[in-house]
């Protein structure tokens, strides 16, 4: 089976075509397998590359490291826009990709032939609390104290079409982030897990986030994460509605539009090499 290693600001998956390999037959087994970064390929898990059976360009499938699936991965998807334009699956300056949420439309930035940074429209959040889900008050929940590992923490909880926890800190410790962050993960509040966000405040146009990631413990980025976090910042009146996010590998710029009620994601997508794997 032939693979592409590809990340997002370090967020790196291992990325399947399957307009040219058959679908996995255990895709779950397979990325548990693949992401090992001692025994596999290494990566936050498995992205399949597939035909669309909604009229987009094309289909994302995405399973973390731990083999389960979730319904989309922001950093992944910018990769997966690259990979179906730089490979010929489709070549436009904007492509339609299905995901667990959606058909979402990513506006490509090219260099030299090649797709070098792409502009996600990841669509409007999710801010009923049943459709998050999250048994936390509110629709969305602003701030609600949440008690977890002995400690209280005020938390916002909303979707981009996956959940996400995020709480506003003075310092994204290692403490609170692989302390909590698994207790987060699992916490009864969120009967479908939750992805988990710490952020720091740096100014209202600019924060500091690290990720505890729903199925892959803490990753480097999170698109979906970094967009929720715009969403929650302005909800909480902490940040304006454009900002630059830096995660752990590297810099986002995130705005969440008030005439459409989408939020918008820029980043790079890299290709880093391709292999095969004994399936």
């Amino acid at each position: 089976m032939r693979f592409t290693k590809m990340q997002g600001i370090g967020n790196d998956y291992v990325y399947v075509n399957c307009f040219a390999e058959p679908m996995p037959k255990d895709p779950a087994g397979l990325a548990r397998r693949i992401a090992d970064r001692h025994f596999g390929v290494g990566g936050d898990g498995l992205i399949l590359i597939c035909p669309s059976d909604s009229g987009a360009d094309a289909r994302m499938r995405m399973f973390n490291a731990d083999g389960s699936e979730s319904e989309m991965c922001g950093n992944s998807l910018r990769c997966v826009a690259k990979y179906v334009y730089d490979h010929g699956i489709k070549r436009a300056p904007s492509l339609r990709i299905q995901t667990g949420r959606g058909i979402l439309a990513v506006d490509l930035e090219l260099k030299s032939g090649k797709v070098e940074r792409a502009r996600v429209n990841m669509g409007q959040p999710i801010l009923e609390g049943s459709k998050i889900p999250t048994k936390l008050p509110g629709n969305p929940p602003l701030d609600v104290p949440l008690v977890v590992g002995g400690q209280t923490l005020q938390v916002t909880s909303v979707s981009m079409g996956n959940p996400h926890c995020v709480t506003f800190v003075e310092r994204a410790t290692d403490e609170l982030v692989h302390g909590l962050g698994p207790k987060i993960e699992n916490h009864p509040m969120f009967p479908a897990r939750v992805n988990v966000e710490f952020i720091e405040i740096i100014s209202p146009t600019e924060v500091r986030q690290r990720t505890w990631e729903r199925g892959s413990g803490e990753t480097l980025a999170c698109g979906t994460g970094a967009s929720a976090v715009c969403v929650a910042g302005v909800l909480t009146g902490r940040t304006h509605r454009k900002i630059v996010n830096h995660l752990l590998g590297g810099d986002l710029e995130l705005q969440w539009n008030e005439t459409d009620g989408c939020v918008y994601k820029t980043g790079p997508a890299v290709e880093v090499f391709s292999g095969e794997w004994p399936e």
